[in-house]
């Protein structure tokens, strides 16, 4: 069996914008079982060992904060660098971007993501390494239908489709790539792999997992607080 190179991976983890959803409070700072979801987030990649360092994006003046409050508070060692987002979460992104050199693997992954996993992590970067570009990606479970006016125009095959999560990763150069490509053309993408599509990457998709929500709404902290429970046995 052929042995996977080691590649030095970073992780950016967007985390400045405000969640409108939640009466425009800053969500990933609220609480989870007394911990903020962003330290629940930033926990995974402290402990996953693919992991060599990571990038934290906030709101602008938020840096002191974070880095107080949160990153030194909860001993988050591999937190290195707190840095000003953009005005929306793909500035936010190539903001970090700059404080990338020396990485192969660059890992992009929502701070409003506090449940994903080690296991998840190590996973979507295995399959980085081997093919340059891999999601996080779970099957549609319901029915999925076009409308037109309100009404359906038709029910669309689910057979192929997916729900995509993060982490996302790339190669360094593919991801520099796609988002260069996006800035000349100002063309805004819901997610780092829709720019690395459009500039012509295949991207694998691997199992991520239902409990990999992103917390939008109050009620997914609630869920969110069920599945740490139940982890926790």
């Amino acid at each position: 069996m052929k042995k996977m190179p080691v590649l030095k991976t970073v992780a950016i983890i967007p985390s400045a914008g405000l969640g409108r959803r939640m009466g425009s409070q800053k969500k990933n700072y609220l609480d989870l079982l007394a911990r903020p979801i962003l330290a629940h987030t930033l926990g995974a990649f402290e402990r996953c060992s693919s992991i060599d360092s990571v990038i934290v994006v906030v709101t602008p003046g938020d840096e002191v904060f974070c880095r107080k409050d949160i990153i030194e508070r909860f001993g988050l060692r591999k937190a290195a660098r707190v840095i000003a987002g953009g005005a929306e979460r793909q500035d936010s992104v190539y903001n970090a971007l700059e404080y990338t050199d020396g990485f192969d693997l660059i890992a992009v992954h929502d701070g409003a993501r506090p449940l994903v996993t080690v296991e998840i992590i190590e996973a979507v970067i295995r399959a980085a390494t081997e093919s340059g570009s891999a999601i996080a990606a779970v099957p549609v479970k319901d029915t999925v239908k076009s409308i037109s006016d309100g009404f359906v125009e038709k029910t669309i095959d689910r057979t192929s489709l997916v729900s995509v999560q993060t982490p996302q990763v790339f190669r360094r150069d593919i991801l520099l790539q796609s988002f260069d490509q996006a800035r000349r053309d100002n063309y805004k993408g819901t997610d780092e792999s829709s720019l690395a599509e459009r500039a012509g990457f295949k991207v694998k998709a691997v199992p991520g997992s239902y409990e990999n929500i992103k917390i939008t709404t109050p009620e997914d902290i609630i869920i969110a607080e069920s599945i740490l429970r139940n982890r926790a046995g």
